[in-house]
This record gives C-alpha cells, sequence and structure tokens, in this order.
C-alpha cells in the first residue's frame, strides 16, 4: 500500500470508528435502555450508523468516487447488508449460542466487517483504488 492509500485507510478508519462509537451507543441504549433483544438492536444501530458512514466516506474518505450519490448509496447498502448479516448472525452465534457479552461481540464483530466494507467500497462501489485521495 502506497502513501496514499494508508492516507485513505486512515481517513475511513477515522469514519469507521466515529460511526462505530454511533453504532455501540445506539446498540446500548435499543438494549439497555429501551430492552430490545441485543440480535435486533444490533441490526437497527447498524443501519443508521451505516447512513452515517455513507455520507461521511463519499465526503471525506472516497473522493473521486465515479458514482454518483444515489448510485453510490444503492452499492454502499448492498455492502452494507452482507456486513449487516456478518453482525446480525454473529450476534446470533456469539451471544445467543455462546453467551459472550453483547458489546464485547459487537467490537470483534466490527473489525471483521470494516475491513471487508474497507475493501469492497474501495475496489467495487466507489471505485476509486490507485486514484488520488
Amino acid at each position: 500500500m502506497d502513501a496514499k492509500g494508508i492516507a485513505r485507510f486512515s481517513k475511513y478508519a477515522i469514519v469507521g470508528i466515529s460511526t462505530l462509537l454511533l453504532d455501540l451507543g445506539l446498540l446500548f441504549v435499543l438494549t439497555d435502555g429501551l430492552g430490545l433483544y441485543p440480535v435486533i438492536s444490533a441490526g437497527v444501530a447498524f443501519i443508521i450508523a451505516v447512513t452515517v458512514n455513507y455520507l461521511l466516506c463519499r465526503r471525506y474518505v472516497f473522493r473521486g468516487s465515479t458514482r454518483g450519490m444515489g448510485e453510490g448509496y444503492v452499492g454502499f447498502l448492498i455492502i452494507a447488508g452482507t456486513g449487516l448479516a456478518l453482525v446480525t448472525g454473529g450476534m446470533h452465534l456469539l451471544v445467543t449460542r455462546l453467551g459472550w457479552h453483547y458489546m464485547a461481540c459487537r467490537l470483534i464483530i466490527a473489525a471483521i466487517t470494516g475491513l471487508w466494507e474497507y475493501l469492497l467500497n474501495l475496489y467495487v462501489n466507489f471505485r476509486v483504488a490507485g486514484k488520488h485521495v
């Protein structure tokens, strides 16, 4: 990875960590505050956070995208859908089946989905791999 790629990934990590904090805050409020089942809370929080993530990524990370706003958002949502499947499936497995704490599970899953979604957005959705930062 060259310096431009490292800079882009660093921006993505900052945006990702910020929206992960939003995701975790929503997860906590929905689960502990409103009493929703953690798997449902994780899905709702993820969808809200991923929308904010798209807007921030489009503005600060993947500038120079060859896709329009609407088309890019649809692509982002499709990729996020795979992330949502990983989040809810992973939460079900780790919380329901293994009995782990829901916050610890969400952090583990965030690391996996974050890298997965970055690579798909870089190469497939925004199509900016190898372009300027």
